[in-house]
């Protein structure tokens, strides 16, 4: 295609949409508001999937230390146990920050400790974080099986409830994706179709008039061009505009959770809705176009 081919058809295209104003605005706010939807639904996952891995992350073994053991022991302790394989931090804890920790905790009922300061109930510990909350039951083996722990309290019901509740949100996740894809794109490409349809006959004088196909073809693929283009970068503005409100209405005051920044992914999702809407766009107008080519 010649350069001077590539400004007629481009023309064309960018003409035909504003003869056609109803239609073309028809389209771009159905590829608007689709890609909205799934921008919203992605979003929505990775914030649910981000506080799904910082209660992962937070998630802790307890591991006890036999009583007969003195600080230097129980400390030396902690190499073992940071070589663990899933180990991925872990925190020393001594009888006496037990006994403040407990005593803070319990507040106005600490008198209740009084006189345990030195009991072996209160014995030194370890704080151990893991990366996969799926093998919190092998590695609290692995860790009791190190000469000099006494007790492990692994919270296995806490961790069998954060991978049960990963499991169900990826299974729900991709299920409602593959539905709200599949119902967008039938809706766009129909919407884009429409806009095609509407013009069957002037497709038809034109080939009657000897127009070769690809002419009559050039300028409804720029004009589906410039409305996927043009839906996809407004969806971008809007789905920005959008997060970042409820963001800020969600973290008035304290925050409790951490929410994905916008910013982090604005490139590619601005790219992902450019393109999507630049396939529909103009994948519609080709594909029905074809059915009107034969006069």
């Amino acid at each position: 295609m010649k350069g001077y081919d590539f400004l007629y058809f481009f023309r064309e295209g960018v003409k035909s949409i504003f003869s056609h104003g109803f239609m073309s605005f028809a389209a771009v706010s159905v590829i608007l508001a689709c890609l909205l939807i799934i921008g919203s639904f992605t979003l929505l996952s990775m914030n649910i999937d981000m506080i799904v891995s910082e209660a992962e992350s937070s998630t802790e073994i307890i591991a006890f230390v036999d009583e007969k053991l003195s600080l230097s022991e129980a400390r030396s302790i902690g190499s073992r146990i940071n070589r663990i394989e899933n180990v991925a931090n872990s925190i020393f804890v001594t009888r006496d920050q037990a006994f403040e920790e407990y005593t803070e905790e319990l507040g106005e009922d600490s008198y209740l400790l009084e006189g345990l300061e030195d009991e072996p109930i209160l014995r030194h510990r370890y704080r151990i974080f893991i990366e996969d909350v799926s093998l919190t039951e092998e590695t609290s083996n692995k860790i009791y099986s190190i000469p000099g722990i006494a007790r492990v309290n692994p919270s296995l019901e806490i961790s069998q409830a954060i991978v049960n509740f990963k499991n169900i949100l990826s299974a729900v996740t991709y299920i409602l994706a593959a539905i709200l894809v599949g119902v967008s794109v039938f809706i766009i490409s129909n919407t884009v179709k429409l806009t095609t349809f509407d013009r069957r006959d002037e497709i038809a004088i034109m080939k009657m008039v000897g127009a070769t196909n690809a002419f009559i073809r050039w300028p409804f693929v720029f004009e589906g061009f410039i409305l996927g283009t043009l839906g996809g970068s407004l969806a971008f503005g809007a789905q920005w505009l959008i997060y970042n409100y409820t963001v800020d209405k969600i973290s008035v005051g304290q925050t409790l959770i951490n929410l994905v920044d916008f910013q982090t992914i604005a490139v590619p999702m601005l790219v992902l809705f450019i393109i999507a809407g630049f396939i529909v766009g103009i994948g519609g107008s080709v594909l029905t176009i074809r059915k009107f080519m034969k006069v």
